[in-house]
């Protein structure tokens, strides 16, 4: 059988990691995508031919991450992308954003990585996407629909978008033979936790945080051939948190 290929943003560190070592577990090729460069300290093997540096809130380098992930194609389809990368801007003191604290430069570059990111991605790479006949999953947030005490209004507002862009897209893209889904974690243990994560274990029923490949496996799930028929779906990982 010919190895699949995944498209994964946000790669560097916690469930874009994880996600890594899930999928070339599996056996697919993954193609990474973060602001830095790769690291080569890093055990990856892959890394410094399948890693691409780019930012996805500037269209001129986004257009220039899609030029290189198509020559690293050739002929070949993509199978699936994984839209993980995602900015929460914090105050000075590591403080939520409200609204009233959140300027146009916050909004612009929360909207312009964590939605358009996505978007861009899928449409410019629908080729490849429909010769793979592939899937997309866009991770997206618990705080996409309730009041979150540590994610701020622009970062809550941007996942609720992601929800409606993933409704759009497997209704768009379903005919087309590409399948569109969403995971919504809650709160998973990674490095960069916010102050006080884990007293919020009280309120999720199974009185634990998440683990990034909890996440992840997830992810592989919707984008394999078992989720044939999954499309337009969103599945919450939080332990329980939105019941």
């Amino acid at each position: 059988m010919r190895q699949k290929t995944l498209l994964l943003t946000g790669a560097s560190r916690g469930i874009g990691h994880a996600t890594v070592k899930v999928f070339q577990a599996a056996g697919w090729r993954v193609l990474t995508v973060s602001r830095t460069a790769f690291d080569a300290r890093c055990p990856w093997h892959a890394g410094r031919t399948d890693h691409f540096q780019g930012d996805l809130s500037d269209p001129a380098s986004r257009a220039d991450l899609v030029a290189q992930v198509r020559e690293s194609l050739g002929q070949s389809g993509l199978h699936a992308i994984v839209n993980n990368a995602g900015v929460s801007p914090k105050g000075a003191d590591g403080e939520r954003l409200g609204v009233a604290e959140s300027s146009d430069a916050v909004w612009q570059h929360v909207l312009a990585v964590n939605l358009m990111g996505p978007a861009a991605l899928m449409r410019d790479l629908l080729p490849e996407l429909e010769r793979g006949q592939g899937a997309v999953v866009n991770v997206g947030s618990i705080v996409g629909s309730r009041v979150h005490p540590f994610a701020g209004a622009a970062y809550a507002c941007s996942k609720a978008a992601l929800a409606a862009l993933t409704r759009e897209a497997a209704g768009e893209l379903g005919p087309r033979g590409v399948r569109v889904n969403m995971v919504t974690p809650g709160e998973i243990e990674t490095e960069i936790l916010s102050p006080g994560t884990e007293d919020m274990t009280r309120i999720i029923p199974l009185r634990r945080l998440g683990q990034p490949d909890e996440v992840a496996r997830v992810v592989l799930f919707l984008c394999s051939d078992e989720a044939s028929y999954v499309n337009g779906a969103s599945i919450d990982v939080n332990g329980g948190q939105h019941v």
